[in-house]
């Protein structure tokens, strides 16, 4: 997830998968192609061929379906508005929430244990302090390491303070 626009005004934070999705469309045409092209030879490969596109391509596709997931974030202070957009193969969704009813953002983490190593991963949240949709509002569903929850963390609560002043704390919650 980036950050497209930081004007006082408004806050873009934004995630599109492109290098996912272009992967995932390769590996379909790849094992679609190479199973209709066995296919197309006829005789005993032609069911291999067929089996061979459908499962392979059917893998695929479904991959893309879950893992390709675009989510934008708004932050409007002239609508006072909170917008979370989220577009999948599956349906678009749009969640809009009042920008007062927004106190801070946060970091959750959680730890996962591998092959005897432990390693964090974080993603950052929204805290709703307000409103009927009060609570925790994780922007991203999947969990990632690296530098880039904090940063996204740090940019809205660098922005929020505009619209009061104790609305800002980078401090980190664990799940």
């Amino acid at each position: 997830m980036k950050i497209t626009r930081n004007t006082p005004g408004q806050l873009i934070l934004s995630d599109t998968p492109w290098f996912i999705g272009i992967a995932l469309a390769l590996f379909i045409l790849a094992f679609a192609g190479a199973g209709l092209g066995a296919a197309s030879t006829g005789g005993e490969n032609l069911w291999f061929g067929i089996f061979f596109a459908l499962m392979g391509g059917g893998m695929g596709f479904a991959a893309f379906c879950l893992f390709v997931r675009r989510v934008q974030v708004i932050l409007d202070r002239s609508e006072g508005s909170l917008v979370i957009r989220r577009q999948s193969v599956f349906g678009y969704s749009r969640v809009e929430h009042r920008l007062a009813d927004l106190s801070r953002a946060e970091v959750e983490s959680t730890t996962s244990r591998s092959e005897g190593r432990s390693r964090t991963l974080y993603r950052p949240v929204l805290i709703l302090d307000g409103g009927m949709s009060a609570g925790r509002h994780p922007v991203a569903e999947a969990y990632t390491s690296g530098r880039g929850p904090h940063q996204l963390a740090e940019a809205v609560n660098a922005w929020l303070p505009a619209a009061g002043p104790s609305k800002v704390d980078s401090g980190g919650q664990s799940a």
